[in-house]
């Protein structure tokens, strides 16, 4: 766990950090942070139908978090529409609590 912890926290430094370098150049820098996503990985390995309810339990939305969640803010942010979005952390996990 510390490594894990440890290396978050570079990526959180070096989004804020690069944001506000290349922010001048008109350089958006963010950070998506996806909460557990079910892919076929993770159905056929870890995710049997009590540890569904377990994480929706745990959600604020009440459903799973599919890879097309992330891949909507990803291109949310690649667009115009996020135009004035920097040195951000878009966290995709139906609200984790």
């Amino acid at each position: 766990m510390p490594i894990y912890v440890a290396a978050k926290a570079g990526i959180e430094g070096l989004t804020k950090g690069l944001a506000r370098d290349l922010g001048v150049d008109g350089i958006r820098v963010n950070c998506v942070v996806p909460g557990w996503i079910m892919t076929g990985r993770q159905l056929e390995l870890w995710v049997d139908d009590a540890v569904k309810k377990r994480i929706v339990d745990m959600q604020c939305l009440k459903d799973l978090v599919q890879p097309a969640d992330v891949t909507r803010m990803a291109l949310w942010l690649a667009a115009d529409d996020s135009r004035m979005c920097s040195s951000q952390f878009f966290t995709v996990d139906g609200g984790w609590s």
